[in-house]
């Protein structure tokens, strides 16, 4: 027989997973307008190939209502696969807190014209959920559904300021729905030489 507090749960993770079908749904917006005006995607992460520093600061309990950040410092390269249709980006910081090494797996789907981003920790060999979503305006919007400490949050990861030389990635979490924000990884990323050149 179900608690009173697993029911609570429940409907609330019920509630999420309705309000991320309905993120999905305006998400599928911007998507339509592109399909109208015939933008192709494929091509959205050219500007990123190649070898970048990575300034990073992550949020290390988020939701929890401290602001305790770690600090850590590295590089990222991201390769094309496929012409154009797939990227991989592999990312190693390191800090006081640790070090982070990961890859994510961008992929693109030209019936949807939306990327998904596909990240794995190599601390735990684990791929997280995809995030969706697209390039509008130079501006990239993607979003999921996770479980942080047995609830469920909203995702957003933004990537915006993109210039030639360099980028801001920033990840929040919603818990209420997406109505709040809170902030939990920012990364700077700036071009380095190619090595070619060096």
């Amino acid at each position: 027989m179900p608690t009173m507090q697993n029911a609570l749960r429940y409907g609330f993770m019920l509630g999420c997973l309705l309000v991320a079908v309905a993120v999905s749904a305006s998400a599928q917006a911007p998507q339509a307008a592109q399909q109208a005006t015939g933008h192709d995607g494929q091509h959205d992460f050219d500007w990123e190939f190649g070898r970048w520093r990575t300034q990073v600061r992550r949020l290390l309990n988020p939701l929890s209502g401290q602001q305790e950040w770690a600090e850590y410092d590295g590089t990222s390269v991201v390769l094309p696969l496929m012409d154009g249709r797939a990227n991989l980006v592999e990312l190693r910081v390191e800090g006081p807190a640790g070090r982070i090494h990961g890859t994510s797996l961008r992929l693109y789907n030209p019936q949807t014209r939306q990327w998904s981003l596909n990240y794995a920790s190599l601390k735990n060999g684990l791929l997280t959920r995809p995030q969706f979503g697209g390039f509008q305006g130079g501006r990239g919007e993607f979003y999921s559904l996770e479980e942080l400490d047995g609830r469920a949050v909203l995702v957003r990861f933004v990537i915006s300021e993109v210039g030639r030389d360099s980028a801001r990635f920033e990840q929040a979490f919603s818990a209420d729905g997406g109505k709040t924000w809170e902030t939990n990884w920012i990364a700077i990323d700036t071009r380095l030489p190619d090595k070619a050149a060096d």
